[in-house]
């Protein structure tokens, strides 16, 4: 493990950290959950981590993950690591690892058993390099989903619908409602990601993985790769008034009525939930916006940094620990709005939409995900694309084809 001081882990994961006891100690987490949903779902991981007698210092940054992972990286290359820090698992941390820099869990991985309870096997296989575990992944998240106000649909005199088709052919009544059709905020990561979720829905997954896993630009230079950018236009015409920039804030539009309907991932959930709104009640949620009922498997993971101080090592070991438990999986998912990374608890107060995806989980229809194939350069790039073509109605679907080929024709 590279410390001055060695020890073995299992004792750690194995010793009892009381309240005031010799080892106890400081760690700051850094993670941009700052939103009402999220900050009242990282609480849960800090009582529980502050329970074992150590003390989390919060140092959540504001803005999305692309705003948060730069400041952590030159943190850790830079020498001045924090104790943990939120990723998404998959190859942003691939480098950090190379560079010997990220704590390996292994140990307490084996000691704990993760093999054997983290579903799916790809969250944990997303932790792994070279047959190490460098991250506890602590949520299922999943992009493929749209949010639907019924305050707003009941406005507009129309019906809830039941997918994007339907949603769609609403969109006129809701615009003589003087609603927003479609929420967006206006970040490249909110459009790239609602990109990828017309792309499952409408072209579906075999599509989805021969442009992204295999990179065939060929596949993304054709017509059925077409026919999701003619979507996207037809999305982009709809979210034109939307006039907000963080997804919360779009969150909120259509929890207020002010908006139909909103694709993001189900980490909006948190939102409502913060709200007092109800699944079923208020709000109406879709996988796959109803035309594909699939969910991705990505999500929230910690790493830890390498630290030159066995305390905060050890303090560093427990959080893992920590964050995994059963208890904490239960608390902490269902304030997040996510699926538990465990496959072996009982989450029987989830509701309507978190046991939409429970279900979609258990029947195995799960895919991968843009963090797990596509390097954060192509990523970045792709992310860059979409802001440009959502904020310049001038540039057709055609030109943004074109250029969405270029960067998977390029991508590795």
């Amino acid at each position: 493990m590279n410390l001055k001081t060695t020890f073995s882990v299992a004792a750690v994961v194995a010793a009892s950290c009381a309240a005031g006891g010799a080892q106890a100690t400081e760690l700051e987490v850094t993670h941009w959950w700052t939103s009402g949903g999220e900050a009242a779902a990282a609480a849960e991981l800090a009582k529980a981590f502050n329970a074992t007698g150590n003390t989390w210092v919060d140092g959540a940054i504001a803005g999305s993950g692309g705003v948060a992972r730069p400041i952590i990286v030159s943190r850790i290359i830079g020498g001045d690591p924090m104790g943990a820090t939120q990723l998404n698992h998959g190859r942003q941390a691939e480098e950090l690892i190379e560079a010997g820099l990220l704590q390996d869990l292994t140990e307490v991985a084996e000691a704990e058993g993760w093999a054997d309870f983290v579903n799916p096997t790809s969250l944990l296989d997303s932790c792994t390099l070279d047959g190490k575990i460098y991250c506890v992944p602590v949520n299922i998240h999943s992009w493929e989903w749209m949010w639907l106000s019924h305050q707003a649909f009941e406005d507009a005199g129309v019906d809830v619908p039941a997918d994007w088709n339907e949603f769609v052919a609403a969109a006129p009544a809701l615009q003589e409602a003087g609603k927003v059709p479609l929420a967006m905020g206006g970040q490249g990561w909110q459009q790239n990601g609602a990109f990828g979720v017309l792309t499952y829905a409408i072209g579906g997954v075999d599509l989805w993985s021969q442009i992204n896993a295999d990179k065939d630009a060929e596949a993304a230079a054709g017509p059925e790769m077409g026919k999701i950018f003619e979507a996207a236009a037809a999305a982009r015409e709809l979210a034109k008034d939307s006039n907000v920039q963080d997804w919360n804030q779009a969150t909120n539009l259509v929890i207020t009525g002010q908006a139909g309907a909103q694709i993001m991932g189900d980490w909006a959930q948190g939102e409502f939930q913060v709200a007092g709104q109800v699944a079923g009640e208020d709000y109406t949620c879709l996988p796959g916006l109803g035309l594909n009922e699939i969910i991705s498997t990505g999500g929230d993971a910690f790493y830890f940094p390498k630290l030159d101080d066995p305390a905060k090592t050890e303090a560093q070991l427990k959080l893992a620990s920590t964050m995994i438990s059963k208890q904490v999986q239960v608390a902490f998912n269902l304030k997040k709005g996510s699926l538990p990374v465990r496959g072996d608890i009982d989450l029987s107060a989830a509701n309507d939409c978190m046991k939409k995806g429970l279900e979609i989980l258990a029947a195995g229809g799960i895919v991968p995900t843009g963090d797990n194939v596509l390097t954060a350069d192509t990523t970045g790039q792709m992310e860059d694309l979409q802001t440009e073509f959502w904020s310049d109605l001038s540039m057709t679907a055609e030109e943004a084809q074109a250029r969405y080929a270029d960067i998977i024709s390029d991508a590795d």
